[in-house]
This record gives C-alpha cells, sequence and structure tokens, in this order.
C-alpha cells in the first residue's frame, strides 16, 4: 500500500462561518463544500494564537506558542523543534511548500525539500518569489503594499481608509497572488507520481487587504448580503482602543462592501482549490490523498463593529474552518468536538504511519480548547462548550461570557453569583495544559534556509518597491 500524499490548504484569515458549508449561503465555494461532503468538517475548530506566524508554528510544531517560542510575526522555531514536515521527510516524504509560509527567515528550514514563497509582509516581500515575478513583469500589487508597508501606508490614498482596504486588485487575475500560488501548486503536483507526497498550500487571503482581481471582486451584491453574526452598530465600550481603522466611519453599506469583497477573495480561493483537485484526479492521486483546509486564525468581519484583528480573543477571531478528506473517504460528516490546528501535526503524522514525538499534542477529551497571546501583556482563553474564560496579565484581568446567554460576548459575568468557581475550574484547565517557561519569543535571522535570499537581491527588491510608483492605472 502506498503512503498516502497529504495537501495541507492554509488560508489566512478565514472566519469559521463564512463558507457556505458552515451555513452562511451567501458565500460561493462549491469545491469547498464538495471536500465537506466527501470528508469530515469540523465545527468546533479554534486557533491556538489570534495572529498568523505563532499560528502557523504551532500547526507546524503541534506546540502552543509558548512551548514553540514564537509570540509575534518575526520569529523563529528553535532548531532543536520537531515539525511534521522534517518527521515525514526524514521517513521518505517527499516535500514541499508553496504561498505563504510567514517565516524568519524567509526560507527557513522547516521541512520542506522545497519552497516556492508568496509572502506579504516583513522580509519575505523582499525575499520570495512571487514578489521577483511581479517585478519582472513590472507589475507591483499597490494595494497590498498601502496596506502591508507603513512608509506607504502614510501616503495611501483616500479611497483606501474610507473603504477599509476593500479595493479591487490592481493586477490582473493572472498575476494576482492566489492565481500564483494555485500555479505554483499545480507544479508541484504535476510532479508527482504514487505516494509519499507532502504540499502545504498557503493563501495569502482573505487577509486584507480585501482586494479581489477583476470578476472577483464584481461578483457579490453588496446590498444584498446579510450581517454576519455579532454585529454591533458601535464598538462596544469594553473593546474601544486605538484600531488600525477608525470605526466610527464604519456602517452597514460601507461594511456590506467589506463583505462582498472578502468573500470574492474566498471565491477565488475555493476556485483555486477545485483546480488543484482537479489535478489530482486527472492523475488519479485523489483517492488515497488527505486534503486538509483550515486557517490561521480568523476575522472580525463586523463583529463588535470591527474589522480585522486584535483586542480579545473573541470567537470570530479563533474559530476556524477545518474540513478534513481521508484517504478512501473512510471518516465522513460533522464533528461538533472541541478542536484546535495544534492537533493537526498528529492527525497528520498518524495518517501517514510515523512516529510522533511526545511534544505533539494530540486530540484532547473533545471538551475545552486554548489559545494564548504572549506579544506585551499575556493573555490566554479558556474555551468550553458553554462558557469563555479571557484572563489578561493585569491583576483582576478576567473576563467571562456565558456562551449560551450571550453567544456574541457581550456582557461579563464574571462578578456574578456562580461564577467564581466556574472561573476556579477554567483557570486551573489552563494550568494543567500549559507548561509556562517564560521565556522570551525567539528570533535567529540565520537559522538554517532551504536557499538563502542574497542580500543584494533583497536590497535589489527595496529599491524597486521604494521608486515603482504603487498607483492603480
Amino acid at each position: 500500500m502506498p503512503k498516502p500524499n497529504v495537501l495541507l490548504i492554509v488560508a489566512d484569515q478565514h472566519r469559521q462561518d463564512c463558507l457556505p458549508a458552515y451555513g452562511n449561503l451567501d458565500v460561493a465555494a462549491p469545491n469547498l463544500d464538495a471536500l465537506a461532503n466527501e470528508g469530515a468538517i469540523h465545527t468546533e475548530h479554534y486557533c491556538v494564537y489570534p495572529i498568523c506566524t505563532p499560528s502557523r508554528y504551532s500547526l507546524l510544531t503541534g506546540r502552543y506558542p509558548h512551548s514553540h517560542l514564537g509570540f509575534d510575526n518575526r520569529c523563529t522555531i528553535p532548531a532543536g523543534i520537531e515539525t511534521f514536515p522534517k518527521i515525514l521527510r526524514r521517513g521518505g516524504y517527499r516535500t514541499a511548500a508553496v504561498g505563504k509560509m510567514h517565516f524568519t527567515p524567509t526560507y527557513l528550514d522547516a521541512g520542506f525539500e522545497k519552497m516556492f514563497l508568496a509572502e506579504q509582509d516583513g522580509p519575505g516581500r523582499f525575499d520570495d518569489d512571487y514578489h521577483k515575478y511581479l517585478k519582472d513583469r513590472n507589475l507591483i500589487d499597490a494595494v497590498d503594499l498601502f496596506d502591508q508597508r507603513a512608509e506607504y501606508r502614510k501616503n495611501a490614498p483616500e479611497e483606501y481608509w474610507d473603504s477599509f482596504g476593500a479595493l479591487e486588485s490592481d493586477l490582473p487575475e493572472k498575476h494576482h497572488s492566489t492565481t500564483w500560488i494555485a500555479n505554483r501548486a499545480l507544479e508541484v503536483i504535476d510532479g508527482w507520481s504514487g505516494g509519499g507526497n507532502l504540499l502545504a498550500v498557503g493563501f495569502i487571503k482573505p487577509h486584507h487587504p480585501f482586494d479581489p482581481p477583476g470578476r472577483y471582486a464584481a461578483m457579490y451584491d453588496a446590498d444584498a448580503l446579510t450581517l454576519l453574526p455579532g454585529y454591533t452598530c458601535a464598538v462596544p465600550e469594553a473593546d474601544k482602543k486605538k484600531y488600525y481603522f477608525d470605526y466610527d466611519r464604519l456602517n452597514e453599506k460601507k461594511l456590506r462592501h467589506v463583505m462582498a469583497m472578502y468573500y470574492g477573495t474566498i471565491t477565488q480561493i475555493d476556485d483555486a482549490v477545485g483546480g488543484i483537485v482537479a489535478a489530482l484526479k486527472q492523475k488519479g492521486l485523489y483517492d488515497n490523498k488527505m486534503i486538509i483546509y483550515t486557517a490561521d486564525h480568523g476575522e472580525y468581519m463586523g463583529f463588535h463593529h470591527l474589522l480585522l484583528k486584535g483586542g480579545h480573543m473573541y470567537d470570530p477571531l479563533m474559530k476556524i474552518p477545518l474540513i478534513v478528506k481521508y484517504p478512501g473517504g473512510r471518516v465522513r460528516g460533522e464533528d461538533g468536538s472541541m478542536s484546535s490546528n495544534i492537533f493537526l501535526p498528529h492527525l497528520i503524522l498518524s495518517e501517514c504511519g510515523a512516529d510522533i514525538p511526545a511534544s505533539m499534542r494530540g486530540a484532547g477529551s473533545g471538551g475545552c480548547v486554548f489559545a494564548e497571546y504572549l506579544a506585551g501583556e499575556n493573555r490566554y482563553m479558556v474555551r468550553t462548550r458553554s462558557h469563555k474564560l479571557l484572563i489578561c496579565g493585569n491583576p483582576g484581568g478576567e473576563t467571562l461570557f456565558d456562551l449560551a446567554a450571550d453567544p456574541y460576548e457581550l456582557n461579563d459575568v464574571s462578578n456574578e453569583p456562580g461564577s467564581k468557581k466556574i472561573i476556579y475550574d477554567m483557570k486551573e484547565m489552563l494550568f494543567n495544559e500549559f507548561l509556562f517557561d517564560g521565556k522570551q519569543s525567539h528570533l535567529d535571522a540565520d537559522a538554517p534556509s532551504v536557499r538563502e535570499s542574497p542580500r543584494s537581491a533583497a536590497d535589489e527588491m527595496r529599491e524597486y518597491m521604494r521608486f515603482r510608483s504603487p498607483v492603480k492605472a
């Protein structure tokens, strides 16, 4: 029996209820629907960190961020920590990564033999294959540049701020990051035969800016969209702070426009997934393949009158899709157990018959999930079916939500009768799950890489970005 092939697809900033498989019929995603129908769809699935890199490292290592030492978007997995791609590579798997990985250094050796990257910010934007591809064609992703780079954002046009970053891409569809990533994935798959292949595909979207190209930008009638659960007419007092955008300017009409563009990026990803699945079927590799679709974290998309991420670990930020198509389609249907992406390395290695290190967390009891945010003051989340406890590093910084009575997390009940025992029990769960070590985020720009990015090439890219006018024609 050949080793199963594994395709791991990670979207960026994909809120769970923004797929038809999860009940949102406003969104067109027939290919992910088909995967859900042929596999398992997890309805209570969460990330363990609400920003990109730490969450992605947890998915690779099966460790919480306090254990793999990655707390922000510029950090490095210490060399001695195992990842599931490293284990599979040692076991004879051919391993490749395409798209957004968000590593430091850009081509960090996390177990992938081949890497074809499309990054969005940080050093990766100057090192990656995608932006070199654009430069060679005298193209630039201007909307993304305004959104991601502070030196350009300060000169962003009013249209960017007024639309909350929801603008049609300045790139044609054939040069958009989603298309480029899908095409590189198809090239990797074209070289496959038999089993023993791992491909990780990371899409930049639907992460902001919400900039689908051409037909995807015009696909949805904004006025016909239904606002997502948890929308409020203003930012609640408990959530008021300085955010990326000025939400006093956000209203229902503008939010629906943002939703239309966000949904357009999701449908474009869905079409890309459809093309990848079709290629696997054409090569006769679909049946013996494990396909996983998930995200690194979610998105507010109107929840509490907010967009993007940041602030408290509310469900729209933490609750993400997980669709798993098993080889032979042997596991199907809805799975309502509490789960998180920290369990995926164990699941993948089990499916591949590989040895699993004790450091990689297996699925828990199904009754509770945990998350943390360690940039600045430490914050933690304990989520059961009935309650959510948010713990802030400040004394008395505990917030408790009774999710049965308050599913949109608007009313703190931490001081109500009976809550003291609930909080105590949930903190006990957290302390039993975590081993706190108090170390700083690990950063090693000289860590072993799959390939190096010459500084001269990176400097050349920076000069190109500096002097190329990012103005839509």
